[in-house]
């Protein structure tokens, strides 16, 4: 066909299809059906078009003389379509309902195979192996006319996702279930049962990690691209089509499966890697792009319907109804039967019965059958009765999902009520109305004055707001409890806090990196509002103000190598990452008051504010400990944040005055580029500094005080410097190997195993015990705040105790005073007290130094105390603390007692 023929016709088919949408509207028909339609139409009239003028006839001819092959549909429009569906998938709502999801796309394209294959195979003269071909082909829904009707029908958010993520996935499996039963009939040797695991399992999950690794090489590429958004756009079709071919030819894995995951990477991460224009010009584009490839398909797949029904039977009809019962029932096997089985183990949320009737009738089929059933009819190996039963078949039972399942959806989403409010979101809709009119109509007169419009004109505009305030019923909100109402509004509040991170990202005050984690935060906040309401904000406060995983690896890898490089980085992101969301949890307590306390009123906004007043001094406190610790770093980051924020301010005001031709176009770009100058300089003064040298550190540990140096040179040799988070665990056993640390600074917590607590500060040490004695540390050591320590291991230990004999006599002082206050805690505890005299400490002293004769004075006088009859206090908490103090104590003798231990 001539090049000049051939975009003669594909431009007439989109003249066509322009006019479908509005038609499909009018006429209440899925768009996907009046596709079918207008195809088949087309399919028709092409073969008898003599009576057609000269324009229309050479138009119909050139449609006749089209090569719709099988590649065509799998390798021109099928990677557009894969990818324009998961580019506007949410991914975190994917992987809430993945297990539901899998079941359906992997488990029910199993079972409707071997359902259909084994039913036709006992009713018909054709072989297994074709019978469980045209299972697999049929097992396959179609993500355009699924997810088309849904969308135009309005069904909830849930239960799109649970079907378009089946149909996203579920291609994969029919598709490799189809080629390893083709390389079967071909004559393959394999056993079919292994040959069909092995290729599955090669695929699906091969092709996810291909798609995984391409997505992100993209998303890297986005970061040279920046600031072009041609080129961007450009580099996201070029991944589409190149993620599908290398899967399939090059990798030998589902290039189905690589194109959708690649699709959601990009979608995921694209949004924050991008600048916020240019992904709203790619998500325009790919909508774009996904209503061609999807009216073209379509239009050819209904196209070749007359010819492959031309030889139809009467025998092939009986075979088409029995695949459609078949299929039915298989799929309501999964649905009725292992949906609600992992709702009962906990392995997803439960399916309500109304989105399981929907998911029963949203199995339908569309071009991707079509497609596979045409490569079958491509194939000269295959004997002609297979491929003429394949074909019919194939076509029928699509035209029957299409014209059944496709024209019943939409009345039984309405009857179950799907698309409609539910009774707290109609009642906020009618306070939202009431609200905005009595605003509106207050407006409406002042322009009417200062405009001078008579007062007849106005009457004329206030007859409508009376009739539509007296349309609303506004005792509806009154209806709802305190806790929906609470509900409501932390919902609004939510929602607004994801615009203002997102805003923050258009105005370039945080980096990629910041944006990603502020918004997958917040969307995992709203997700808990918006199911548990207060209750869920509470409890993810908590999840919130959490380490991420990067920064608990972080401090893993500094723990056991001493790298600070990453752990410097992380830390950083989290201040940067606290000031944010400081930031706007005090934007969002004006929110409340002036635009959520008109619709909800006042008490339920008190609760909203109070519970948002408890998550900012949350976060100031996580700031402040910070900041104490890294003053400078948190002076630098309010210059950059404020540095962000005047460079967007003066960005705005630079476009605003090219909009309104106040300035050229050169002269905008040469007043951008001084503000990239201006303002780009503060942001890159600012350094985290975690470094922890053990020569500065130990100066910090009064133990040490009084040493040679060739001692402290050994010391410093083999003590490791580590940082502790507030709340950390801290190890004191790696492996077979025990430590023990000296505080250089901070607080540390000890846990005894008595259920007491004791709190250690500068210049004490902790786990020495467990060294000296040579058993495992009982109590469980954390950080109060971000604590600095000093790593001892056991093998450094022990040979510093060897060769250095100052350093051993004083950890050995230490040791001592410490198993003479267990000894004397458990006599107490064991009542012992009461018939034996008091230890002679005058002998104790005589034995030990001064400092340990000093130090059990304490224990004396606890003893003493709860010992006496006139005790005002619990024997148990006075002598607790005292013993406890002392036994947690780490201060050398001869030296003054920590301020911590004052």
């Amino acid at each position: 066909m001539k090049i000049g023929l051939l975009v003669f016709g594909l431009a007439g088919l989109l003249a066509l299809v322009s006019f479908m949408p509005p038609l499909a509207g009018r006429l209440r028909l899925p768009y996907s059906v009046l596709l079918a339609i207008v195809g088949f139409v087309l399919g028709v009239i092409i073969h008898v078009h003599g009576w057609a003028p000269g324009v229309v006839a050479d138009f119909l001819d050139t449609l006749q003389r089209f090569e719709i092959s099988s590649e065509t549909f799998l390798f021109v429009f099928l990677p557009i379509l894969l990818f324009e569906t998961a580019l506007a998938t949410n991914v975190r709502r994917l992987l809430d309902d993945i297990s539901p999801i899998l079941v359906m796309a992997i488990v029910a394209v199993v079972v409707c195979t071997v359902a259909v294959g084994f039913s036709l195979a006992a009713i018909s003269t054709y072989g297994l192996v074709v019978c469980l071909m045209l299972g697999a082909i049929v097992a396959t829904t179609d993500p355009v006319a699924v997810v088309g009707i849904f969308r135009e029908v309005g069904a909830p958010r849930r239960l799109t996702n649970l079907v378009e993520g089946e149909s996203l996935f579920n291609d994969a499996a029919s598709i490799a279930l189809y080629a390893v039963l083709l390389n079967v009939l071909f004559g393959g040797t394999a056993s079919a049962m292994t040959e069909i695991v092995r290729s599955f399992v090669i695929g699906f999950l091969g092709g996810g990690l291909a798609g995984l690794i391409m997505g992100w090489v993209a998303i890297e590429l986005f970061r040279w691209l920046r600031g072009w958004p041609t080129a961007e756009i450009t580099l996201t079709v070029a991944l589409a089509y190149l993620t599908f071919f290398i899967g399939e030819h090059y990798l030998g894995v589902s290039g189905v499966v690589a194109t959708v995951i690649a699709g959601l990477v990009v979608g995921s991460s694209g949004r924050t890697r991008m600048s916020p224009t240019t992904f709203e010009q790619l998500e325009g584009a790919w909508a774009q792009f996904g209503f061609w490839a999807n009216s073209l398909i379509f239009l050819f797949a209904a196209m070749l319907i007359p010819r492959m029904m031309a030889e139809i039977t009467w025998m092939e009809v009986l075979l088409i109804l029995v695949v459609f019962i078949v299929t039915l029932c298989a799929r309501g096997v999964i649905v009725y039967g292992l949906l609600p089985l992992l709702g009962r183990l906990r392995l997803s949320t439960e399916v309500s019965p109304s989105y399981r009737a929907v998911m029963l009738l949203g199995g339908l089929r569309g071009a991707v059958s079509l497609a596979l059933a045409l490569a079958v009819t491509e194939q000269p190996a295959v004997p002609h009765e297979a491929r003429q039963f394949i074909a019919v078949v194939t076509t029928g039972f699509v035209l029957m999902t299409l014209f059944i399942n496709g024209l019943t959806l939409r009345p039984l989403i309405h009857r179950l009520g799907l698309n409609q409010l539910s009774p707290v979101d109609r009642s906020l809709r009618d306070q939202a109305q009431i609200v905005e009119l009595e605003a509106l109509r207050l407006k409406i007169d002042d322009i009417a004055h200062n405009e001078h419009i008579g007062s007849e004109v106005l009457e004329r505009l206030h007859a409508v707001f009376d009739a539509s305030q007296a349309s609303v019923d506004a005792s509806q909100v009154l209806q709802l409890s305190l806790d929906q109402k609470v509900t409501v509004g932390m919902g609004m509040l939510a929602g607004r806090e994801e615009e203002m991170f997102f805003e923050t990202l258009k105005a370039q005050v945080v980096d990629w990196r910041t944006a990603e984690s502020l918004l997958a935060r917040a969307e995992r906040l709203g997700d808990a509002v918006h199911s548990r309401g207060l209750r869920g904000f509470e409890a993810a406060l908590e999840n919130d103000l959490r380490y991420s995983w990067s920064l608990r690896m972080a401090l893993r890898v500094h723990y056991l190598t001493g790298w600070e490089g990453w752990l410097v980085r992380e830390l950083a992101q989290r201040f940067t990452n606290l000031m944010c969301k400081w930031s706007v949890a005090r934007r969002l307590i004006k929110f409340a008051r002036s635009d959520v306390q008109p619709m909800l009123g006042e008490e339920v906004t008190d609760i909203i504010v109070a519970a948002h007043q408890r998550r900012l001094t949350l976060l100031e406190g996580a700031l402040q400990a910070l900041a104490l610790q890294y003053p400078n770093y948190a002076q630098y980051l309010q210059v950059a944040y404020l540095a962000r924020m005047a460079r967007a301010m003066e960005r705005i005001r630079y476009r605003d005055m090219l909009a309104h031709n106040l300035i050229s176009g050169e002269t905008y770009a040469d007043l951008i580029e001084q503000t990239e100058t201006r303002w780009g300089a503060l942001e890159e003064s600012g350094v985290l500094d975690i470094t922890m040298s053990a020569g500065a550190l130990v100066q910090r540990v009064s133990m040490f005080e009084g040493m040679d140096e060739r001692t402290m040179a050994a010391i410093r040799r083999v003590l490791k410097p580590r940082l502790v988070m507030p709340g950390q665990a801290i190890p004191t056993r790696f492996g077979r190997s025990r430590a023990m640390y000296f505080v250089a600074s901070g607080a540390v917590v000890l846990d005894l195993p008595d259920g007491t607590t004791a709190e250690l500060g500068s210049g004490q040490i902790f786990g020495e015990m467990a060294l000296a004695m040579g058993n495992d540390f009982q109590a469980r050591a954390r950080s109060l705040g971000y604590s600095r320590l000093l790593m001892l291991l056991e093998r450094d230990f022990k040979r510093l105790q060897e060769q250095y004999p100052m350093l051993r006599e004083k950890i050995d002082l230490v040791v001592r005073q410490r198993l003479k206050a267990i000894e004397v805690w458990q006599q107490f505890e064991s009542g012992e007290r009461q018939h034996e005299p008091l230890p002679d400490f005058d002998r104790i002293a005589a034995a030990e130094d001064q400092g340990a004769a000093v130090a059990f004075a304490d224990v004396e006088e606890a003893v003493e105390i709860v010992a006496s009859p006139e005790a005002k206090v619990p024997p148990e908490a006075d002598a607790s603390s005292e013993v406890e103090t002392l036994l947690e104590s780490g201060t050398p003798p001869g030296s003054e007692a920590s301020p911590e231990k004052k």
